[in-house]
């Protein structure tokens, strides 16, 4: 499967002249926040972060979903954290979608590029910085770790997209997932994959389950199946589904339709 250029348009501001109609919505079981809402006036910016400013598109909400937060960062020339994480709790998932950037971990400095993965475990200590003559934009998934009585702690992971083959789903070459972190190792409490379709390539079911998801299109377009709705979705578009919100898709072309997806997995329910 071809690699083309990953979406990384945010910010700037419609004219006065642009309609108010939107597809962005928030519902009891998902939210749509369409890339034409990622403008310049709802970034924020961060402690300890210099040159550097946030697109926050999910966060835990009691009620909805409630395991992860997802920032887009963007960082200057020059720019970056030696502080980058507030809570000892949590841990890091980072893709870059445009740019180059250094991740300094425990001490040894890792390059990043566009397509470049990195897994941080909770408590790491960790800096990050653009040494390079451009900005660079990457995707920031923070949740708290869960901890396992008997189970070791999960290593760092640097790596790229280029290093991990599609894993094709059974009986179609139209869908499938390139995967990061081994979906076998328990260690791990989340997962951040790439969904790839093919023209014509769909999800044939309602996907109901107990994980919850932060989709963010990377490339192409497509119709997303959200509960009751299906809703057109395109690169730059973000979705925000909680637990056992049905789901599926149909991707009609003409390009291949590709999108970043966040899952918590590998622990026990918590019993309240």
């Amino acid at each position: 499967m071809q690699k083309t250029r990953l979406y990384a348009g945010m910010g700037g501001l419609p004219g006065q002249t642009e309609l108010l109609s939107s597809k962005a919505v928030f519902t009891e079981a998902y939210a749509v926040i369409p890339r034409t809402v990622m403008t310049d006036i709802v970034t924020s910016l961060l402690p300890h972060w210099n040159a550097a400013r946030a697109w926050i598109i999910a966060r835990p909400m009691t009620g909805f979903s409630e395991t992860f937060a997802q920032y887009i960062m963007e960082i200057e020339p020059g720019g970056g954290s030696g502080r980058p994480e507030p809570d000892p709790l949590a841990q890091t998932a980072i893709f870059v979608v445009d740019g180059e950037m250094t991740i300094t971990c425990e001490g040894r400095p890792q390059s990043l590029r566009t397509g470049s993965f990195a897994y941080l475990p909770a408590g790491s200590v960790w800096s990050v910085a653009n040494t390079g003559s451009r900005p660079v934009r990457f995707h920031w998934v923070r949740k708290r770790f869960k901890k396992v009585d008997g189970l070791e702690l999960p290593p760092a992971i640097f790596t790229h997209e280029d290093e991990h083959p599609v894993s094709l789903m059974p009986g179609t070459d139209a869908w499938g997932t390139t995967r990061f972190i081994d979906p076998a190792d328990v260690r791990y409490d989340m997962h951040l994959n790439i969904v790839t379709f093919e023209p014509g390539g769909t999800i044939p079911f309602m996907e109901t389950h107990v994980m919850e998801h932060g989709l963010y299109v990377l490339e192409g377009k497509a119709v997303y199946r959200l509960n009751r709705d299906w809703v057109e979705v395109e690169a730059g578009d973000f979705m925000w589904l909680r637990a056992f919100c049905p789901q599926a898709c149909y991707a009609g072309g003409p390009g291949r339709f590709r999108y970043l997806l966040y899952k918590d997995v590998n622990r026990h329910v918590d019993l309240w």
